[in-house]
């Protein structure tokens, strides 16, 4: 598949087969979360992977969606406030470099026939706790990874006009 590809064929996955990820695809995601870009190369990110049957049960606490229980494995990204670039104005950078790093996340597990979905409306504070994260660091998203047990739905996106414009400066 080429990007475009991928990029159409992505989609948020909402119920997920028992069976596992396999090592060699999980470490291929994984390599290519590592090449994500990011502000002044900081790589401000942490990505916690949770497969065990006990860490998955702690981790539904804090998204509690029967859909979301389906998923053979999380991936929980964090941002690590200490190691984020701030611009001369004071705008920190970390949020957009995990969205960077997640999306590389997703379209590297499309190419290897997985599915995922963004979580973002989970219990942030409990599930700091749960990964004894450190202060500085702060669980951005949850990603369920494995294979889709359901189709996706057709992808509605704006026409090209209104979404691009012309400056010429």
């Amino acid at each position: 598949m080429n990007l475009l590809e991928i990029a159409k064929s992505r989609y948020s996955c909402r119920a997920y087969r028992p069976e596992r990820v396999e090592e060699a695809k999980l470490d291929y995601i994984l390599e290519c979360v590592r090449m994500a870009p990011s502000a002044v190369n900081r790589q401000p990110w942490r990505f916690h992977i949770v497969c065990s049957e006990e860490g998955k049960r702690k981790l539904q606490q804090c998204y509690n969606r029967e859909w979301f229980t389906t998923a053979p494995m999380y991936v929980v990204a964090s941002i690590r406030h200490d190691e984020e670039w701030v611009r001369a104005d004071g705008k920190h950078h970390g949020n957009i470099d995990i969205a960077i790093a997640v999306e590389h996340l997703c379209l590297a597990a499309t190419e290897q026939g997985l599915a995922t979905c963004w979580v973002c409306n989970f219990d942030a504070d409990l599930c700091k706790q749960l990964l004894a994260l450190p202060e500085a660091e702060e669980p951005a998203v949850i990603v369920p990874l494995g294979y889709a047990a359901d189709e996706p739905t057709e992808k509605k996106r704006k026409p090209m006009q209104d979404i691009i414009s012309t400056c010429d400066l």
